[in-house]
């Protein structure tokens, strides 16, 4: 991956008043060195992200990323990102993207070890190709996330709920599926209950309706999956968050793993059960994905 454009941020407090924040942002080469060792990014991973799709030099769904960042930031006990700042810091990555599909990181760090202030920057490079996948489909297999699912009411200090930089675990279950002759995988809990992908969010059809797991069980409400249930009711279909035991992945029609970058890609097999790929509807989804979305 080639970073083509990198931009540091000085934060701003939330109840600032400025209307631009052009003098806030310093330009860098995303290939020179850009942060301190004390880093706690680097060092321990403390701290919060976002990736967002960029479609011909337009960023996708600005401000449900900016304000799930806002969540991450309020559970992680990090100052809440100034939203037009964070804005105009998007709009000026994405005027550097060229045509096609691109991706532009957010990144808010508790910044240096006793440092003053947090650390903020964002980058924008190409996307990866992921037309294989949106159109012939993936196969994944469940994986135990070693926690039930009532850890994140118990236990709100694990984060479950936030998109952090500690991506370590999800990382080593994508590993572990490739490992297992797949190409990603679906977290369930130990009390067997379905939760989501490693980067990514479920969505499950049994007739005609379409279901993901409640967003309460340590798992994030997924931008890509609220946009598709838009387009899924538009469409005539039944949409539900439910509390899905993982017994009924043997049972539904189709599935799909859905995220901002690579889009919808459709389950072709889960634990080596094949599942049938709808084409015609996963290419009108991933087209409604791919359009100008604020």
């Amino acid at each position: 991956m080639t970073w083509r454009f990198a931009l540091m941020i000085e934060p701003a407090a939330s109840d600032d008043s400025r209307t631009d924040f052009s003098d806030t942002f310093t330009v860098v080469d995303p290939a020179a060195p850009a942060l301190s060792v004390g880093e706690l990014s680097t060092q321990r991973g403390d701290g919060i992200f976002e990736s967002i799709g960029v479609v011909d030099g337009h960023a996708q769904e600005v401000i449900p990323h900016l304000e799930r960042l806002a969540h991450s930031a309020g559970l992680c006990d990090l100052p809440a990102p100034h939203r037009l700042q964070w804005q105009q810091a998007v709009a000026r990555a994405a005027a550097e993207c060229p045509p096609g599909e691109s991706v532009i990181k957010l990144i808010l760090s508790r910044g240096i070890e006793h440092g003053p202030a947090p650390t903020a920057w964002v980058t924008a490079t190409e996307a990866a190709d992921f037309r294989a996948a949106r159109t012939t489909g993936i196969r994944v297999v469940t994986l135990d996330r070693g926690l039930d699912s009532g850890a994140p009411d118990r236990a709100p200090w694990l984060l479950l709920g936030a998109k952090t930089l500690s991506y370590a675990v999800n990382m080593a279950a994508i590993r572990e599926a490739r490992r297992r002759g797949a190409d990603d995988a679906i977290f369930v809990s130990s009390d067997g209950i379905v939760l989501e992908g490693p980067t990514s969010s479920v969505i499950l059809r049994t007739g005609d309706r379409f279901a993901t797991p409640a967003p309460g069980a340590g798992i994030l409400h997924g931008t890509t999956q609220l946009s598709l249930f838009t387009r899924l009711e538009e469409l005539g279909f039944e949409t539900a968050y439910d509390s899905i035991p993982a017994a009924r992945l043997q049972r539904v029609d189709a599935a799909w793993l859905v995220s901002s970058v690579r889009l919808a890609a459709p389950i072709r097999s889960i634990d080596d059960r094949p599942l049938a790929v709808d084409a015609s509807l996963t290419a009108d989804l991933n087209d409604y994905l791919l359009s100008p979305r604020d």
